[in-house]
């Protein structure tokens, strides 16, 4: 069976590294997102929900390698970029968007574990990404810790917007994938990278709220989808603390708490400011168009149902509240994951046949130049 599977994802890596190489296909930097999401549902609440047994048949696997294979496609055309000299435009010059970096790290940290978990011939493919995996968070800090402080100097705190806490993502994706790929990890490892990743929360949460109390703001059109990642990054955190070992449980009590007041705070925002784009553009405008920031809505909500699964509440009614997220919270990300892939099957869609077009009329132009 595993012959099967590796002749599968085969065929899809080289299928779609052709077409995205074809297609000279440019994803935007945030494009990882959907791993980050996909990742999470598969591993986190697929198999909280549904047991080891449904996460290690054909189903799951399949689930995994789809998973797998869009995140060649992404690196495939972050390459071509480069290639093509657009990297630097796409990626590195606006200065907000240097943080959607993150989604890399951290699509490519839960990519690691689903290797190592799903499919055990390639624990040493694991290793190997994730030793590549923390170079690539070191430049990534790098950016961050630049562009921060040209936040500071240029005063672009109006610019300011969920994406930072990539910067906490990350850092925490990095521990989960060394405690999951190597067993028996120092403490001296993993707490290093546990203290980073609080003290860019601490700094991005920090930038976040500077920003809408104290510069002017709507709600429609200032509120981004990346800022559902303050609470996000608290569940990453609390999730990497308790499977580093090296936290007490106090301490990771306190961060569910933490985690579930910014979450019913962000989303509580979020439904207004659904109502108020719905009664402003209606409800197709308003509510039903693709942008890559909305996956970052599904992994944060996928991750704190994952942090939710391992609390352990002291009282029965907080017991309730953890069983109704579990029961319930389940089909309420299916049901937002489900639309979100209908959107993005449309953009995609739209994007083949822009790359199309575009692809079609530098032809026309070469063979034009050809002929004069």
């Amino acid at each position: 069976m595993i012959v099967l599977y590796i002749w599968i994802m085969t065929v899809l890596f080289i299928g779609v590294g052709l077409l995205i190489f074809c297609k000279k296909i440019y994803f935007q930097t945030s494009t990882m997102a959907a791993v980050m999401a996909f990742g999470i549902f598969t591993e986190g609440v697929l198999l909280n929900h549904f047991g080891t047994r449904f996460f290690h048949s054909n189903v799951g696997k399949i689930l995994s390698i789809c998973n797998l294979s869009f995140w060649f496609a992404c690196i495939s055309s972050f390459f071509i970029a480069l290639f093509h000299g657009k990297f630097k435009k796409l990626h590195y010059t606006n200065q907000i968007n240097r943080f959607g970096i993150g989604t890399w790290v951290a699509s490519t940290s839960i990519c690691g574990i689903i290797m190592y978990n799903q499919f055990t011939e390639w624990r040493m493919v694991s290793e190997i990404i994730s030793f590549l995996n923390i170079i690539l968070w070191s430049i990534y800090i790098g950016f961050c810790l630049k562009t921060i402080i040209e936040i500071r100097r240029s005063k672009l705190y109006g610019k300011v917007h969920g994406i930072i806490l990539l910067t906490t993502v990350s850092t925490q994706s990095i521990v989960l994938l060394m405690n999951t790929v190597f067993k028996d990890l120092p403490v001296g490892v993993s707490l290093p990278f546990l203290l980073i990743g609080l003290s860019f929360y601490g700094i991005s949460a920090f930038l976040l709220f500077y920003r809408y109390g104290t510069t002017s703001w709507s709600i429609e059109a200032d509120w981004n989808n990346t800022n559902c990642i303050v609470h996000g990054a608290l569940s990453i955190s609390g999730i990497a603390c308790l499977v580093s070992g090296i936290v007490p449980f106090g301490m990771i009590r306190l961060i569910w708490w933490l985690a579930a007041i910014m979450f019913l705070a962000v989303e509580s925002m979020e439904i207004y400011r659904i109502i108020r784009r719905i009664q402003l553009f209606g409800v197709k405008k308003g509510l039903f168009v693709y942008n890559v920031t909305q996956w970052s809505r599904i992994f944060t909500f996928a991750m704190f149902y994952t942090f939710t699964s391992f609390f352990h509440p002291q009282f029965l009614i907080i017991q309730n509240v953890k069983n109704a997220v579990l029961t319930e919270g389940v089909w309420i990300i299916i049901l937002l994951l489900t639309i979100e892939l209908i959107l993005s099957a449309g953009y995609i869609l739209k994007l083949f046949k822009k790359s199309s077009i575009d692809l079609s009329s530098d032809q026309n132009i070469g063979k034009v130049s050809g002929t004069m």
